[in-house]
């Protein structure tokens, strides 16, 4: 059925005007126009409501009542592991039929969306007491003991994969266009495993690492990297360093490295990269490298180089000014893992 074109106000009050003014509704339909059975709508609407404009439509009623509502939303928020299939047969077990599109259509009006889970690092018990325990002991230190801390650790950097381009704008049959695709080959593109370092002053020094770390090269890491890179960053007497509880790490050797340079080294709960803001830092490269769009392994180093050398002070800086509201986001969770 075609849908008539709504009446202006200025005609429904006309309507009503010349109603009051003793004219029949077939009089007024020919005087302006319009079906009888519109002005005779008109009039009945003016009459019972006072008022011309159009009222609240209530729609369909909804398919599932506010009990079955409550019902989901608890379930779904007891278990956000629940299926859709799963909530589909508890409603129909107490005799409500729906299909899954409306179960969706429903959770999502109350604030819930179906979202591929992300993947954090296992937290124990002990994980979440020493997570919220740093948290807390530090949410208090001032923001230059944070402007003091040498910022370090690995990250792997893949040729083609998570660091390309997902989505494209382009005209139709040009999908195949080089502009419009992304390359992949047969077994994978290959990655880089790089260590880098950073303060709120700016980025420290990036290096490539081959082959597997272990106790000895992750020393000489240090000794031609660390150092250079706290001359380099101009840090204040007394720098503290921050790395991870990897055991090449905390092996003794490297503590009694560490001591014998002076460098004193951050307590650092394990299993706890959202603690530690070069995170962000290791984001913001793969991000410049994707856009560059390297093609293979020699490319992809270079890039990651340049573009490291290239990430302003001002970025450091902030990722370290922030570092409070991400202990406080640490405590708001329970000590459970946060956005970096």
């Amino acid at each position: 059925m075609v849908k008539t074109k709504e009446l202006s106000k200025d005609t429904k009050n006309k309507i009503v005007d010349l109603h009051q003014a003793g004219k029949t509704e077939s009089a007024i339909g020919k005087q302006l126009g319009v079906k009888k059975s519109t002005v005779g709508s008109i009039i009945r609407k003016w009459k019972t409501y006072k008022t011309i404009d159009n009222l609240h439509r209530s729609g369909a009623p909804p398919k599932i009542s506010p009990h079955g509502v409550k019902m989901i939303t608890r379930m779904v928020s007891k278990n956000p592991r629940t299926t859709r299939g799963d909530l589909v047969n508890d409603l129909q077990r107490a005799g409500t039929k729906v299909t899954k599109a409306t179960l969706s259509n429903t959770l999502r009006r109350q604030g819930l969306k179906s979202c591929s889970a992300r993947r954090v690092p296992l937290l124990k018990p002990v994980h979440v007491r020493a997570h919220q325990k740093f948290a807390r002991e530090h949410l208090d230190d001032p923001e230059e003991d944070w402007e003091n801390v040498i910022w370090s650790d690995e990250t792997k950097v893949e040729l083609f994969g998570k660091n390309s381009t997902r989505h494209v704008w382009r005209t139709e049959n040009a999908e195949l266009h080089p502009k419009n695709t992304i390359p992949t080959v047969k077994h994978g593109g290959g990655n880089i495993m790089l260590w880098g370092c950073f303060s709120a002053k700016g980025p420290g020094r990036l290096i490539r690492v081959k082959g597997r770390i272990n106790g000895a090269m992750y020393r000489e890491i240090l000794s031609e990297n660390l150092l250079p890179s706290a001359r380099a960053l101009k840090m204040k007497r007394g720098w503290v360093f921050q790395q991870d509880n990897d055991p090449k790490h905390t092996a003794q050797p490297t503590k009694e490295w560490l001591h014998k340079k002076h460098i004193k080294v951050l307590a650092w709960p394990s299993q706890s990269p959202d603690l530690n803001p070069i995170e962000n830092l290791w984001r913001e490269l793969k991000v410049r490298v994707a856009q560059r769009q390297p093609q293979n392994i020699t490319a992809l180093e270079e890039i990651c180089m340049e573009e490291w050398a290239k990430i302003p002070a001002t970025v450091c800086e902030n990722f370290v000014k922030t570092y409070r509201k991400g202990l406080t986001s640490v405590i708001a969770n329970k000590g459970y893992i946060t956005k970096y």
